[in-house]
This record gives structure tokens, sequence and C-alpha cells, in this order.
């Protein structure tokens, strides 16, 4: 799935347009699991270097507690839900961004369902931090602080069928036979969705434009 390179493009538009606030700027790009968040992210920040801006990433999905943590909570089969980050990690490391010229952060590596620590290296030269995850608009106690840092937000809303259909590939392409994968979907991914629709606050841009549909 390829972003839409006219939206990565008006996006990229009103970034470059926002006032300087002495520090980074942080653009969250917020949406349920399988809206397309990664691929967004990822073009807004090749798009932005491309014109002459300094972009980097970085990954909610990051912050994912480990399996082992998972498991001796109970909570493996509820792995992407809220409960299973680590928010403190993730908002400390929001903190250190904007008051630190290099800050190391980790990666998710989805093939190994891990997150890689001190893998990715924010240098000085970085200037726009571009955050995706589900959760960053979410309007709950813990989450909605993180309100404070976005410069700009996106919401990338998706019919829950259409959901379906995408985390059904996801789940495919790492191994999960058709039964396995709608169980991950319907009781783990779907509910995340919904939670997501339901409870995230107004982003400075929804794509599509559209009411948003919780089913």
């Amino acid at each position: 799935m390829a972003a839409d390179t006219d939206i990565v493009a008006r996006i990229a538009e009103r970034v470059i347009a926002l006032p300087s606030s002495g520090h980074r700027t942080f653009v969250a790009v917020a949406g349920p699991p399988g809206s397309g968040k990664s691929t967004l992210a990822a073009a807004l920040c090749e798009k932005l270097n491309s014109q002459g801006q300094h972009a980097g990433l970085l990954g909610m999905d990051g912050f994912h507690l480990d399996n082992e943590i998972l498991d001796s909570r109970g909570l493996r089969s509820r792995k992407g839900a809220p409960e299973t980050f680590d928010l403190a990690g993730f908002s400390a490391i929001l903190e250190r961004l904007q008051k630190y010229e290099e800050v190391i952060i980790p990666r998710f590596d989805r093939a190994l369902d891990a997150s890689i620590g001190s893998a990715v290296v924010i240098d000085k030269s970085v200037e726009i931090i571009v955050v995706e995850g589900n959760y960053l608009l979410l309007d709950l106690p813990g989450w909605r602080e993180l309100q404070s840092y976005w410069a700009f937000s996106v919401f990338l809303y998706v019919d829950s069928e259409t959901l379906r259909k995408r985390l059904s590939a996801r789940w495919s392409e790492f191994g999960f036979d058709t039964e396995e994968a709608h169980k991950k979907i319907e009781e783990n991914d779907m509910p995340n969705a919904r939670l997501v629709l339901r409870e995230s606050v107004q982003a400075s841009l929804t794509l599509p434009e559209t009411a948003r549909d919780p089913g």
C-alpha cells in the first residue's frame, strides 16, 4: 500500500508552514491499526527531507512491552492495546527530543515481534519529528498529556471492512492461518480500532474528511 503523493505533499506543505517554536516540531500521525499510519509517516518524512527539511521518524510501536512482560501480566493476546505500551518511556523520549540535540530511540521489528532498543539516532540536524501510532490523539488519562507536543496532527480514518481486509493480509504475511488471523482481528485489532475512533480528539487534519464509523 503506497501513500497518496498528493496527500503527502499537502501535509508537508502545512508542516513546513508551521511557525517556529524554537525547538523541534512534532507531527503526529494517528489512526486505528491497519489505517496506513506507518506508510504515510515514512512518506511524509521522505517528502520533507526532499524539500530541504530535516525530518526523523518515531514509531510508538518501539515502546511495546516485551512479550515476556506481557505473558507475565496475561496481556499477550492484547498486544497493541494501550495497556501494552510503555507510555511513560514514550513520554520521556518525547521530552528528551524536545530538550536534547541527540537522542537515541528504539524501533519495532514486526518480523521479530519485538522492540529493538537504542536502534535509531536522532541527531542535532533533525528539526521535525514525525511520530506515528494508534493512540497519539487518545483522550484518556496519561495519553491526553501527549497533546501538548503536537504542532500538527493527522488522523487516518478507514472504514471497518477495509481495516479487516488489510489486517487479514498483514497477519497472513506473518504466517497466521485464517482462523488465527480472524481471532486476532476480532478479539484485539478491531476493539483497539473502535477505541481509537471513539476516544481520539480532533486532529488538525482528518483523512478523508468524513464522519467516523466505530463499527
